[in-house]
């Protein structure tokens, strides 16, 4: 069974969309196809709208899409 929410490592200084690029949450698979993505309000940080792609992420934070499975960022 796979845990309800997906892990994804830190490392110094990860950007949101490193990490939904990283985590392959979207059908972005570059960099700039996932900001898009993020700028258009389509990734949820704590469960809130999250529309700054070069948002810094902290162990603690989850990230997802609506509706989609979420990811924790962990140290």
């Amino acid at each position: 069974m796979k845990p309800a929410v997906e892990m994804l490592q830190v490392r110094d200084g990860l950007t949101l969309v490193q990490a939904v690029k990283a985590s392959g949450i979207t059908d972005a698979s570059t960099g700039g196809a996932a900001k898009t993505y993020i700028r258009e309000g389509m990734v949820l940080v704590n469960n809130a709208v999250e529309t700054r792609p070069g948002r810094k992420l902290q162990p603690g934070d989850r990230f997802q899409v609506p509706g989609g499975k979420p990811w924790m960022v962990i140290a």
